[in-house]
């Protein structure tokens, strides 16, 4: 399974980059608000990721309300770089821009999803990657692993006739981590917080402790 990196914050990708674990970057409206971005400069911040990431796919999101918004705000950040993918929330004006999108060679990310049925119809429509949802199950106390489970068994029994990977979204903790990779996910797309908390283990600490108290036996001998 590989992992994008769910931020728009700079410094958390260059630091992951150097990790050499991402395989991509995923953005949307709240995460590029929570850098103190304006407008103005998103353009422009889209392009400073991809070049943090050069040949990783990286996620921009249209704000558009309209098909036709849709594809013209696809077309302008998708000219910004040539790893942008565009990323539309799930619904019938985006399927009809995903579509046409698709259709120019223009890779879309279509997410939000919550169900089999959003997931195949995006993928109908000709999305490059479909995004279901684990954590927000969670908010209102469903199983979001079992819709998971079956979205990935869905779209990998089918040849949509282009190539179609499922990015496990709202990743919040390493345990989702591990569902997302056991249902069969392609892609994880996590937070910063959460994929240090991946890498860290009390008895993984614990042990390097210890290692860290012999060895300095072995200097005093």
């Amino acid at each position: 399974m590989k992992f994008f990196l769910d931020t728009a914050d700079l410094g958390e990708i260059r630091e992951a980059v150097s990790w050499g674990v991402i395989d991509g970057v995923t953005t949307n409206p709240s995460l590029f608000a929570k850098t103190g971005g304006k407008l103005a400069d998103f353009e422009r911040h889209i392009g400073a990721i991809c070049e943090l990431c050069p040949g990783l796919p990286v996620s921009a999101e249209s704000c558009a309300e309209t098909a036709e918004g849709m594809v013209e705000d696809g077309r302008r950040l998708a000219a910004i770089a040539d790893n942008v993918v565009v990323k539309l929330p799930i619904s019938t004006e985006a399927l009809a821009a995903t579509h046409t999108l698709a259709q120019e060679g223009i890779a879309v990310n279509m997410t939000l999803i919550f169900t089999v049925p959003q997931a195949l119809l995006a993928a109908r429509a000709g999305a490059r990657y479909v995004s279901p949802f684990v954590g927000r199950f969670d908010d209102i106390a469903e199983d979001g692993v079992e819709q998971l489970v079956q979205v990935c068994e869905a779209i990998h029994g089918f040849d949509f006739g282009h190539e179609v990977e499922i990015i496990g979204a709202s990743i919040r903790t390493p345990h989702h981590v591990t569902e997302a990779a056991l249902a069969g996910c392609d892609i994880a797309t996590v937070p910063f917080k959460a994929l240090k908390k991946a890498v860290r283990h009390p008895l993984t600490d614990r042990g390097l402790a210890l290692f860290m108290e012999d060895w300095k036996k072995v200097e005093q001998a």
